[in-house]
């Protein structure tokens, strides 16, 4: 992982993707713990009525940003309120550093490949076990959402082909 060059400026960006209750997070914090990394995630920007289009082009500046070797800032999405409130939450700061690990679904989309020092994709094989992992987890509120959610998913990683391209595919249990 280490040997991957760093195509984000001098920073290794590593994409660790997947579909809802896989264990991306798990995973991602894990390999962040290891690598002294940052992570930052798609859920800071996705909502449940934008899963993956309209805040790209902020992640883009972000990543820009990175590249170039500047701080980039942005606010995140605050859920404190049991609903998405897009760019109302705390501030956060992404430093170019050694390694960024961005998490969640869509995060090693075809538009990233460039920048990508790594891709990983994190999968569950049990569509019924993941859904009930994603409420168990945030609430059985929120399980109409991770119906819609999943229904995304197979069209997103089905079109962007996000697992074949992937370096690393790892299954969890």
């Amino acid at each position: 992982m280490t040997n991957a060059p760093p195509r984000l400026g001098n920073t290794r960006l590593v994409a660790v993707d997947g579909p809802s209750g896989a264990g991306k997070s798990t995973f991602a914090r894990k390999l962040a713990e290891e690598l002294d990394a940052t992570r930052m995630l798609t859920d800071h920007f996705a909502t449940w009525d934008d899963p993956a289009i309209g805040w790209w082009p902020q992640v883009e500046a972000i990543f820009e940003e990175v590249a170039a070797g500047r701080t980039a800032y942005y606010r995140k999405t605050d859920w404190s309120q049991g609903f998405p409130r897009p760019n109302q939450g705390a501030l956060v700061e992404v430093r170019p550093e050694r390694t960024i690990i961005f998490e969640g679904m869509s995060s090693a989309r075809k538009a990233i490949r460039s920048k990508l020092s790594l891709a990983i994709f994190v999968e569950h094989g049990d569509e019924k076990a993941r859904l009930e992992r994603a409420v168990a987890r945030d609430g059985e509120k929120y399980r109409e959402h991770f119906i819609r959610w999943q229904q995304y998913e197979r069209g997103w990683f089905a079109v962007d082909e996000t697992k074949a391209r992937a370096d690393y595919v790892v299954t969890s249990s």
